[in-house]
This record gives C-alpha cells, sequence and structure tokens, in this order.
C-alpha cells in the first residue's frame, strides 16, 4: 500500500475579518445568526485555524452551500451539511465562517 501525504498551506487565502458593517450591507451572517433547515453560502472564511483550514479540505470553501443539520445537546458540536455529506464541527471553528442565506 502506498500512502500519499498531501500538504495544504492556505497562509495565502488569510484575508481580514469582516466589518459588523459590511455583514449588514451585504446581509451576511455569522455562524449564530443560522437556521436549521436553510441553505446558505458561504462568502468569507478566516483560515488562521489549522483545524479550519482541514474543514476547508472538506469542502467548506468560500462558495460552497451549506445547510444547518443538527447539533448535540448544549449546541456543541453542530452538523452541516456540504455537497450531499454531513460534517460535524465545533462552534468555535464555525465562527471562522461568514455566509450569505440562499434566497
Amino acid at each position: 500500500n502506498m500512502r500519499i501525504a498531501v500538504i495544504v498551506n492556505h497562509s495565502h487565502l488569510c484575508k481580514p475579518a469582516l466589518s459588523q458593517a459590511t455583514l449588514l450591507e451585504q446581509h451576511l451572517v455569522k455562524f449564530v445568526s443560522l437556521e436549521y433547515g436553510q441553505k446558505y453560502i458561504i462568502q468569507h472564511v478566516d483560515p488562521s485555524e489549522t483545524g479550519v483550514q482541514r474543514l476547508m479540505t472538506l469542502g467548506l470553501v468560500e462558495g460552497a452551500e451549506i445547510e444547518l443539520a443538527s447539533s448535540a445537546l448544549g449546541g456543541d458540536p453542530i452538523e452541516i451539511r456540504v455537497f450531499g455529506i454531513a460534517i460535524s464541527l465545533r462552534r468555535e471553528q464555525a465562527d471562522h465562517f461568514v455566509f450569505r442565506p440562499v434566497q
């Protein structure tokens, strides 16, 4: 069996955090405002945390459509659906994403 390791460097993707005014102006929301069953498009990702970079390799990138599916008792971790698969992530990781509701 051959194993291949892929090292992904997302440092070139780091962008400054969006201001609250920009969020309101562009009708964008942070994770805390997501509603179950509603679909959203990822508009911005802050890949400064290694765990967030790993989520990006699973498809959580700008332009991807997601749906908040469920959460554990107490609200952490949460489960979202992206590209037809379920991914669990911690709320602290979800706070690195900004979303736009699908109309």
